[in-house]
């Protein structure tokens, strides 16, 4: 070992040589030319977007659209912007990053398209600690095919590698999407009143909410991703990662058509939260559970976590992803319109006379959603 003196002075020769030292910007963590290489990787996955209004080309400071291009004359435009939330931790652990993209179209899309208005265009932010060029273009490759899927063109977006911020392979997203419908022909709910129909569409499983109890749930039990599910064909990952159903193309026909009085997205806070935020003052949602059957997916949440029929009613879309509200003299021609368009419909209740604040209240018989006895939830109440 040297004497003390001698091993002061080998230390300050480091030190002078570190300071010496030339740094760059990727031995920090951030590697430019990883970046460049994500680019070039989803350059034709935007252009495969392309629609009228936007050629989906990528590489300027920001994205442009052309309104008249796209056939509006007067038009109010309507943005919304969204994540995936903590299904992107199901994605990371299981290693599937193809379809949370999808998920994150989709968020924001089904938003627009419930006001009336058509989807134009979507910018997406991705942030890591360590950018994964081969991880990151599975998740451009489901965005794209989610603004194919909506009609929406895909016109830039953001990459933000970030050391220290995320551990390991974490990553978060977050999409922005503006739609626009002609003035005077936004939907609003104004008009909903005692005797519309609900009209509910199929979802394709969890979508994109009640994560937080999912991952909790299959942690407590044990239970891996890698595992057969034991409700579907896939793995327990590959099921719960299912991506969110789009509505734009049969919501926007039953629009036009002039059938849907309000649309209501079902997702944090299911049927108790969504659906009154579409409906005046003075009215009361009646869902009644016994019109579907609910899917595999939920029955197994529901019976691995001892979850309570009206505590999945606020959580989780249970099925139905949207709900169409119809005047009862178009709900035949709705649904018929709204199947033709690949959607599978129920009826699943109707607006009744309220008080106050607008609710909703679910129902269900005895048996349904596993529950001993009949059950009711309503807003505001649980």
């Amino acid at each position: 070992m040297a004497p003390p003196q001698q091993a002061s002075e080998m230390l300050g020769r480091r030190n002078v040589s570190a300071q010496n030292d030339s740094y760059t910007y990727k031995q920090a963590g951030v590697d430019i030319d990883a970046g460049e290489a994500l680019v070039e990787n989803i350059k034709p996955l935007a252009a495969s977007t392309r629609r009228s209004g936007a050629d989906a080309s990528l590489g300027g400071f920001g994205g442009l659209f052309d309104l008249k291009a796209a056939g509006f004359n007067d038009p109010i435009l309507v943005a919304a912007n969204d994540g995936v939330g903590t299904k992107l931790k199901v994605a990371i652990d299981a290693g599937i990053h193809d379809t949370v993209g999808i998920d994150l179209v989709a968020m924001c899309v089904n938003d627009l398209v419930v006001q009336g208005a058509e989807p134009l265009l979507f910018l997406d932010y991705m942030a890591t600690g360590h950018l994964d060029v081969a991880q990151m273009t599975d998740v451009v490759a489901g965005i794209a095919e989610g603004c194919r899927q909506a009609g929406c063109a895909l016109i830039g977006g953001e990459t933000a590698e970030m050391p220290g911020m995320y551990q390991g392979g974490d990553y978060d997203l977050a999409g922005f999407s503006v739609g626009a419908a002609e003035r005077g022909t936004l939907l609003d709910g104004s008009t909903v009143t005692e005797g519309d129909v609900l009209l509910g569409l199929a979802s394709n499983g969890t979508h994109s909410n009640g994560y937080s109890l999912i991952r909790r749930i299959v942690e407590d039990k044990g239970h891996k991703y890698s595992d057969a599910s034991g409700f579907g064909a896939g793995t327990l990952g590959e099921e719960l990662l299912a991506p969110t159903k789009i509505y734009v193309k049969s919501c926007l026909a039953a629009t036009k058509a002039g059938y849907a009085k309000a649309f209501s997205h079902i997702t944090g806070g299911g049927f108790l939260e969504n659906i009154p935020r579409v409906m005046p003052k003075d009215t009361l949602a009646e869902v009644d559970t016994g019109t579907w059957e609910l899917p595999g997916v939920f029955n197994w949440l529901r019976d691995q976590g001892n979850i309570q029929a009206s505590e999945m009613s606020r959580t989780f879309n249970c099925g139905i992803g949207m709900v169409v509200v119809v005047a009862p003299e178009h709900a035949e021609a709705a649904t018929a319109l709204l199947k033709e368009h690949g959607e599978t419909v129920y009826t699943i209740g109707h607006i009744t006379k309220g008080a106050g604040k607008p609710k909703c209240r679910v129902t269900g018989k005895a048996g349904t959603w596993g529950a001993d006895a009949d059950w009711s939830a309503i807003t505001g109440e649980g």
